[in-house]
Formats: C-alpha cells, structure tokens, sequence
C-alpha cells in the first residue's frame, strides 16, 4: 500500500514558525489536519491526539500569511492548494472576516480497496456509508482509479468540493483516467449528476457526499438508465439511512402499509407496518466502521426486507489483516425493528426499549419487577401500535419491556372501544390479576398522559 501526499505543499503556506515544528515532528506521517484559530496556539490532530505546535498565540497577520498563499474561497468556506488533494476550510465572524482555518491533509493512498476488489468485478452500484473524516473520499478515489484504469471503463466523477481529484483544473493522478465535472455551488450537484449522464456517455458516476433528496432522486435516475452509481454517504450503519427521510429513497424508501386483520394475526405484527417502496437504487451498501473493519450487505433489497420483517439483517464483515490477507465473516445483526415474524424460530418473547433502543433479551425477565421508575415492566398491549408506544417512551426516558405473553404482563394497556369487545382477554387478566388500563384514542398524548398516571401512582 503507497501513500503519496505531497505533505510539504501544504506546510509551505503555513507561518514560518509552524513550518519549523512540522517539517522534522515524530509523528508528521500521521497528520490529520492542522487547526489555526485567532488568538490561540497552532494545533495539529494526529491519528494518535491532538498537539500544540507553538508557544506563540496566532495573529491577524498570521492567518493572513496563508489565506494569500492558497487559491480563493468558494461558497462553501473552503479552498485548495494546486495540484494537491489538500483542503483548507475557513471559519468567519459577523463580518465575515476569517478567523479561523482548518487545514485538512488529503492523502491518496494506493491498495486501500483490495478488501473489495471482488465486488467491484460484480459492476453493481456500491454505497458507501461512514462517519465525518473516517476515509470515504479517500476509497472512492482509488475506486475511480482502479475502474477507469484497470477495469477500463468510461468513469465520471462527480466532484462537487474538489476534494476527489484537488483544486486544480487538472485533476490529480489519484484518479487515474477517470474524467471529473466539477460543481460551482453544491444545490446543482444533482444537475450535474444528470447532465454527465446525457452528454458523456458513462459506465460509471462516482458521487461523493449526497445529501439531499434532489442528489437521491437524481442518483435513482441515473440507476434506472443503467450507468452504475459508486457514492458515499453520511452514516454510522444501514439503520441510519433507513431512519434519514431524505436519503431512505437510496435503499428504495420506507412506507407504512395497513394489513388486514387475517394478515396482521399471520405475521403477528400489528396491522400498520413498514415496508420497502421501491427497488433500491443501490445494490450493495459498505458501512465503513474502521479503516481496517468493513461491514458488507451483498444484497441491499433483501436486507432491508429482513430487516423490517425479521427484526435481524445478515450482513459480511471483512477485515484486513497486517499479513494483507482478507478475513470474511458472517454476522447475525438485531435491528431495532419491532416487526418480528412469529414463524421465526429464533424468535425471543420480550423487547426492552430504553432512550429509543431496542434490543432482544436473552433472558426472561422475572414477573416481580414492577418499579416504572427503576425496573422493568412487562406491558402487553392490545390494538396499539408499538411506534406509538416508542414516541411515547422515549418523550418521558423510560425503561420498559413489551412482551407478547400476556401471563409474563405485569399491566395490559390497550384502547377502550377494542378492549370491550374482547372478553376473553379480561377474564385471563382476571385470572392472573393483571391490571387493565385504557386510553380512549390511538395517540401519542393519550399514552403519555397514561404512563405518567401510572409514575405518580408508583412513586
């Protein structure tokens, strides 16, 4: 795996006195950024912590010294260094004078998709889900790099803050032969997306950072007219694109859909649940969770659906190792789904949601715990949507269980107008001594009002 990152281009256009410590520090090979902000010390963050550079506290004219030496400023507050990949970043006051920068190092490293080299033999569109600085752009320039020149394929990118091939308008060698279209404000990213379709005739689009739900509208369309889509995204994993309204289209949407009651007594689920809308406009998605560690769904549409249905995903994890082997595992991932089938035969009886988490225990919980406050109480609900009872949990910060035993229930709460009609329900709560309580409407207040009933009663 080489490296090429032309470091000192950028330690050139810092003040002398930064100069001097970065040019011969221990740990210059790890430099992630360097920070220089008005009337504090120069700080360079290494891969291992943060620094202090200098004793000296930066001027005006300190900051000056760089931002002339740099190229202009654009719209979204950061500039380049020609024919680097480096990126400074400027923060402004009330009047819009700089004061602050973030120099931010851009590397091109060599050999840092070997993990997935397979898959992009499969020509299927790639997503690439990560964190904020954990290497996103960084893979997809080297994506580019390996299909345009390896694989021979016709490839655009979509560079929309000059962060894939540099500032300059000659892109930089990390690209390889892949062509790039560069965007002059970041709202005609999906605009550009489009029009790289119509007049280039490409195999591949690489996009980096879509964000918006014109970018993920734009992105289906382009999938739909079979060019093949690599594209990175914010995201700590699949669930986080699921639950994000403008990105969830990526993956194919989410909808509610109502069951009628034959149905919904199959599934054993409640009559309103969700569902994939549409094809997704990706096939494959990678959640990046360490540089060494990927997360893999090979078959984006059936992990969706498993994970709405199933309450639990299949997904590859791949690592690579310092002897540059590759390890492949499988995983069995819970989700935060509430629709367990009632066929699955690994299927637990109680759910424990706390601060919006939900988890399967793998233990049964004792009937005896029955504190709102400190404990956990088994509740069965009756003709109530379990996203309802989620909103109203999370709105007080409880800590409760959902069960679907009515005798491990300590309290049954259901609506009034269904809770009448069924008789036998309220002889077995009868039975076991189970406490019944009702609310009047299907709301999110109703509920709240019904668990702070059941606080001040308990307290």
């Amino acid at each position: 795996m080489t490296i090429d990152e032309d470091l000192s281009k950028l330690i050139d256009n810092l003040p002398f006195f930064i100069q001097e410590n970065l040019k011969n520090h221990l740990k210059r090979d790890k430099l992630i950024e360097i920070v220089l902000d008005l009337g504090r010390r120069p700080e360079a963050r290494f891969t291992t912590g943060p620094e202090y550079l200098s004793q000296k506290i930066l001027s005006w004219q300190d900051l000056d010294f760089t931002i002339k030496r740099i190229s202009d400023f654009s719209d979204q507050n950061r500039a380049g260094i020609e024919r680097t990949l480096h990126r400074v970043s400027c923060i402004r006051n009330r009047q819009f004078l700089i004061n602050g920068l973030t120099c931010r190092v851009g590397r091109a490293i060599f050999g840092t998709i070997s993990i997935i080299r397979d898959l992009l033999e499969l020509e299927k569109s790639i997503l690439i889900l990560g964190k904020p600085g954990i290497g996103k752009t960084t893979i997809i320039r080297e994506i580019a790099r390996i299909v345009s020149d390896e694989m021979e394929k016709r490839v655009i990118i979509i560079d929309t803050s000059n962060e894939i091939a540099g500032e300059s308008d000659v892109p930089h060698l990390g690209i390889g032969r892949a062509r790039r279209m560069q965007v002059s404000k970041t709202e005609f990213q999906h605009q550009i997306m489009i029009e790289a379709v119509e007049n280039h005739m490409p195999e591949v689009i690489i996009i980096d950072e879509i964000g918006t739900e014109l970018e993920a509208l734009a992105a289906r369309t382009i999938a739909e007219k079979g060019v093949q889509l690599i594209g990175t995204t914010h995201g700590d994993c699949l669930e986080n694109l699921i639950k994000n309204p403008s990105l969830s289209d990526l993956i194919g949407g989410i909808q509610y859909v109502t069951l009628s009651d034959d149905e919904a007594k199959r599934r054993g689920t409640q009559k309103s649940i969700l569902e994939r809308k549409a094809y997704p406009a990706f096939q494959i998605v990678i959640e990046i969770n360490a540089q060494n560690s990927w997360t893999i769904h090979e078959n984006i549409k059936n992990s969706i659906d498993l994970f709405l249905r199933n309450n639990y995903s299949i997904a590859q994890i791949r690592q690579l190792l310092r002897t540059k082997k590759t390890k492949i595992k499988y995983k069995k991932f819970q989700t935060n789904s509430l629709l367990a089938s009632k066929t699955s035969k690994n299927r637990k009886i109680s759910m424990t949601l706390y601060n919006n988490n939900w988890t399967i225990l793998n233990q049964q919980i004792q009937k005896s715990s029955t504190d709102l406050k400190n404990k956990k109480l088994l509740i069965y609900t009756y003709s109530l949507s379990t996203n309802l009872i989620k909103e109203a949990v999370e709105k007080l910060g409880l800590k409760l269980i959902l069960t679907k035993k009515i005798k491990k229930a300590n309290i049954i709460i259901g609506l009034k107008k269904c809770l009448k009609q069924n008789l036998k329900l309220k002889k077995l709560a009868k039975q076991k001594n189970i406490p019944i309580y009702i609310v009047s409407r299907s709301s999110v207040y109703q509920i709240t009002k019904l668990f702070q009933s059941l606080m001040c009663y308990r307290s």
